[in-house]
């Protein structure tokens, strides 16, 4: 669905009439254009340990002069105006699939984009730009995209183009290789790059434009004449490709002030774009950085030696950033809109070993300034150092100043986050959870789905900070899923029954102690076995070792009683969304599932029940329907009629399951339009699936 579409959706469909209760999540009742303006900045392969409020601070104030360290003083304000989040996580240890999982709100277990898949087409389905463009805002995306689709050699050909994914407009790198050189124009260490704006390639303005400055000044262009046009709320995704890859240095210092009248300004002269691209490109050291020494053989009595260049890049293109987030802050500030304005900042994966310079450079180790803070692990590893991101948000009067977040969640849960903060439906597809209770202190925090699978074929490196088995260690198929404080990590799965290693994560942030090798972790080793195969869907282009495995059933009362329960919540609603947070019309029971009762009935329909499956084997699910719907079995995405289902249409899903009762969630849309027409069943190895529901309701 494009963007015309969505807006003649949102014309012909009022919204649900249950949306004003949403708008009382924050302080106050919110009107239509009184919706928070969104902005979410990404950065690349920054890790956990490279910002100074979560671990670069320790290192300063140790006073220990071989602990060479970094300073974030923008993001160390962000963090004391707002919210600190110390336990939130990528979906993924590499860009591509961490990034998808971010805009469609989705994990790993039923994402489409999974493992090394760059450039891969993100899915024509509910993003968190569709989903706010449809609700009234104005969305852009600026930065890094690499997830087009690999066919033809330009938007009209590329059929996951931001603008064809919610995005009304769109600036920056689309393929994901671009993303490697920062300077387009010139492609200095990588060759020249394209820049797309809207559907023109421009990289033949951009002479000396250093990628970090550019997405910045573009930023701070698009807000600033955006607010002069119009007071329709807007949500900027701005994907930086900084600090990862070639480590290239800006032009010059960052232009003095900030905001509307200081800071990176956008020119708009051919060969002079934005207020820095003059001087010399990959030249400029923030001196404290360029000037720097350490005790790099521990002996206080010799001479500390100059930090190796790599790493005085590293640490200008993280700087460089971080005067970028205060530059932007500044200007919301300058246009009256930082009071109604959710900034969240973040990190796609963990720090990266990449840096594609020339020879004679020190390589990217991320051990000089320990990125990845006090976690072992880096890109592309499941363990807490190549998952685990620094997040900070800040939304003046909504979100307390100093706030500690230790609530465990993943990048799919700001989808969920900005659609309530909106006053909008969630996208039953979409598995993140909103986090605006614990952001605002305002009503119960539902738990976030923490669940990684990833391919590669690498290893973790050797480093000795690490521990001592984690070294050189094999990737292959890699699993996470956390579960409380307890993290389960499996490495080169070999099948279903593997074990996981289990660890405290927040008493052991580093996994030292692996505790399923002590008595009494049984029952979680089973449980979390289980939690992955009933969290997930196969996808055959990223096949797993456990793909075939039987999904177990739930251990439930025994006393069951045939039938389905339902849930009734009138309205008009223009997609299949949860019904987290709302109560019910009406509620009751039926024995199969079926429409016909619903005609000339508005609302959203929810059936729950438990399919009893008679013995082990492979069973198929079918569904149709006149309207949109959507299923789950256990957490994992059954049958998809919600976004792009033409009605009428019968779909199938073919699942391994064990023997033992089964949860299944249906939601269903009526318009009143027509009869309804819904049916929902299963079927395999000679039978047919009945329905259960457990006696006493919940």
């Amino acid at each position: 669905m494009d963007k015309v579409e969505t807006r003649n959706m949102l014309k012909s469909r009022a919204w649900p009439l249950w949306v004003p209760l949403l708008l009382c999540l924050s302080s106050g009742s919110l009107k239509a254009q009184q919706k928070p303006n969104v902005i979410f900045i990404l950065t690349d392969d920054l890790g956990f340990g490279d910002i100074g409020v979560f671990f670069q601070a320790q290192r300063q104030k140790s006073g220990d002069r071989s602990l060479p360290y970094q300073l974030t003083p923008h993001l160390d304000q962000m963090a004391a105006q707002g919210a600190r989040f110390t336990q939130q996580y990528a979906n993924a240890p590499v860009c591509a699939p961490s990034r998808a999982s971010f805009l469609t709100g989705v994990h790993q277990g039923n994402a489409v984009v999974r493992d090394n898949q760059f450039d891969k087409m993100l899915e024509n389905n509910h993003t968190v730009a569709s989903v706010l463009q449809a609700g009234g805002y104005k969305t852009v995306a600026i930065g890094k995209w690499g997830l087009q689709g690999q066919t033809g050699t330009g938007p009209a050909s590329w059929p996951g183009y931001p603008l064809k994914r919610g995005f009304d407009d769109y600036f920056g790198y689309v393929r994901h290789s671009d993303g490697h050189e920062h300077y387009p124009f010139e492609g200095l260490y990588r060759g020249k790059k394209e820049v797309w704006s809207g559907n023109e390639e421009v990289s033949a303005g951009l002479e000396k434009c250093y990628t970090t400055d550019l997405w910045t000044a573009a930023a701070k262009k698009w807000i600033t004449s955006h607010r002069n046009k119009s007071n329709q709320p807007f949500f900027m995704y701005l994907a930086y490709d900084a600090p990862h890859a070639v480590l290239e240095l800006p032009t010059q210092a960052y232009p003095k002030g900030g905001g509307l009248h200081g800071g990176l300004q956008w020119l708009g002269k051919k060969g002079q774009m934005i207020n820095t691209a003059s001087g010399h490109i990959d030249s400029y050291l923030y001196p404290e950085y360029g000037n720097a020494t350490y005790d790099d053989d521990h002996d206080p009595l010799s001479p500390e030696v100059p930090w190796p260049d790599t790493f005085k890049r590293y640490a200008t293109a993280v700087r460089r950033i971080d005067d970028a987030i205060g530059d932007i802050r500044q200007l919301l500030v300058d246009l009256h809109i930082e009071g109604n304005t959710l900034v969240v900042f973040t990190s796609d994966n963990g720090p990266s070993i990449e840096s594609y310079l020339p020879k004679g450079f020190a390589p990217n180790e991320p051990t000089f300034f320990a990125s990845y803070g006090p976690f072992d692990g880096i890109k592309r590893d499941c363990w807490e150092g190549g998952l685990r991101m620094p997040g900070i948000a800040v939304w003046p009067g909504r979100i307390a100043a100093n706030k500690m977040i230790n609530t465990p969640s993943m990048l799919s849960d700001w989808a969920p986050t900005f659609a309530r903060a909106a006053g909008l439906a969630v996208p039953v597809r979409m598995d993140g959870v909103s986090l605006l209770p614990v952001l605002t202190g305002k009503g119960p925090q539902d738990s976030s789905q923490v669940y990684v699978e990833y391919f590669e074929a690498g290893k973790t490196p050797g480093f000795k900070e690490f521990e001592a088995g984690r070294r050189n260690r094999k990737r292959g198929q890699m699993q996470m899923i956390r579960l409380g404080d307890l993290v389960g990590v499996r490495y080169g799965i070999t099948g279903a029954e593997d074990n996981f290693e289990i660890y405290n994560v927040v008493t052991d942030p580093k996994q030292t102690s692996n505790l399923a090798l002590k008595p009494g972790y049984d029952q979680i080793q089973q449980q979390m076995k289980n939690k992955v195969l009933q969290r997930r869907r196969a996808d055959t282009e990223s096949p797993r070792p456990y793909d075939n495995a039987l999904v177990p059933a739930d251990q439930v009362d025994a006393n069951m009683q045939p039938g389905l329960l339902w849930k009734y919540y009138p309205g008009n609603f223009a997609y299949v969304g949860n019904t987290d947070g709302l109560k019910p019309l009406k509620t009751g029971k039926v024995d199969s599932v079926q429409g016909r009762e619903w005609a000339g009935k508005k609302g959203l329909l929810s059936y729950e029940a438990y399919v009893k499956v008679p013995q082990d084997g492979a069973y198929t699910f079918s569904l149709k329907t006149s309207g949109k719907a959507f299923v789950r079995l256990h957490e994992a995405t059954l049958i998809d009629a919600d976004f792009a289902y033409a009605p009428g249409e019968l779909k199938a899903q073919k699942v391994r399951l064990g023997k033992g009762f089964h949860k299944i969630t249906l939601n269903a849309v009526f318009t009143g339009a027509v009869a309804p027409v819904l049916s929902l069943g299963g079927q395999g190895e000679g039978q047919v699936l009945q329905f259960y529901h457990l006696n006493k309701r919940n």
